[in-house]
């Protein structure tokens, strides 16, 4: 049995109209739980490609926070060129602010960006699933807890899957589509739709595995990464020059099954008979990342991680990150 979902019938007016119109006439409705970096982001997103979005936290001084940021996007976007001052003007005029739970009666489209907390979750989503009209999507922005677990808290969870955004999300243009136990398969195809109209590059990941596609691929490289590291096999910085200058930039543009065609299964059978076998299969956090963090050597967000970023070294290191991830998605994709 099919369920109705209103986002439906208005993504396809949406497509009807055109962007440009879209961004003087209304638009679909989402309502973002979170105005920290993602939900701030996401929220630029939706508005720049013909969405009214409203930005929801529980205090002002996170939404005052999701604001700034916005606007640092904003400007950002403008000086390089990728938005007319007119167009990030329209942008901007389609975000709101509230702190008022309210704000989830009217949403055709939710996107939860809080805590990655399960018990936070579930409190939520006990809550604002009851305030959704029963038509509307519901959407997690968790990086790895199980969405069939969260969706034990969600009324008609047949609704409701995984929106997985990947930082920096106004540029990196993965959107992870999980499917949980009870998520309806009209749900998964009109996340994906949803995604497609903001100009996100959508997977569908099934059977709900924890941590989904991206960070699992992620972890296990890191694992391996911090392994190399701990053995004195290398530096953190030519670990990190290994990918920049090697696997990043052939995994830009070929993924590992097609790096195996290109390269010749009968080669990385050879190699993995031997090689799978001396890789790290740790079960546990790695010393190398466990003790950074036990000292609060958060990375940017402390001024020290792997790397020193003092005296302004953070954000000269984000900035440089956005600059080189904008000219990397500019290459790949078109209206990113």
């Amino acid at each position: 049995m099919g369920i109705t979902l209103s986002i439906r019938p208005k993504l396809e007016e949406l497509r009807s109209r055109g962007v440009e119109t879209a961004l003087t006439v209304g638009g679909p409705k989402i309502v973002i739980a979170g105005a920290g970096l993602m939900g701030a982001s996401m929220g630029q997103i939706f508005a720049r490609w013909g969405y009214l979005v409203t930005l929801y936290d529980i205090a002002w001084e996170g939404l005052d926070k999701g604001r700034e940021l916005i606007a640092i996007n904003q400007r950002a976007l403008v000086s390089q060129g990728d938005l007319s001052g007119d167009l990030s003007r329209k942008v901007l005029s389609r975000i709101s602010y509230t702190t008022a739970i309210d704000a989830f009666k009217e949403a055709d489209f939710v996107i939860e960006a809080i805590v990655e907390n399960l018990g936070v979750k579930l409190d939520f989503w006990k809550e604002a699933s009851r305030l959704a009209p029963d038509e509307a999507v519901l959407t997690t922005n968790t990086s790895g807890l199980s969405i069939t677990e969260i969706s034990g808290a969600v009324r008609l969870p047949e609704r409701f899957c995984g929106m997985h955004w990947v930082n920096p999300p106004h540029i990196v243009p993965l959107v992870e589509v999980i499917q949980g136990k009870s998520t309806a398969e009209e749900t998964v195809e009109a996340v994906r739709e949803v995604a497609l109209s903001v100009h996100r590059h959508p997977v569908t990941v099934r059977g709900d595995p924890r941590g989904f596609l991206l960070n699992r691929l992620q972890y296990a490289v890191l694992r391996e990464a911090l392994h190399l590291v701990e053995n004195g096999y290398a530096s953190v910085k030519d670990v990190d020059d290994v990918m920049k200058y090697g696997l990043g930039m052939r995994y830009a543009c070929i993924g590992p099954f097609e790096t195996v065609d290109l390269g010749g299964l009968d080669t990385f059978y050879r190699v993995g008979s031997y090689l799978f076998a001396d890789l790290s299969d740790v079960k546990d956090v790695p010393e190398p990342l466990a003790a950074l963090y036990r000292e609060g050597a958060f990375g940017t967000k402390s001024g020290r991680g792997f790397y020193d970023y003092g005296n302004g070294g953070a954000e000269r290191a984000i900035e440089k990150r956005d600059k080189d991830f904008l000219k990397l998605a500019k290459c790949l994709y078109e209206d990113i």
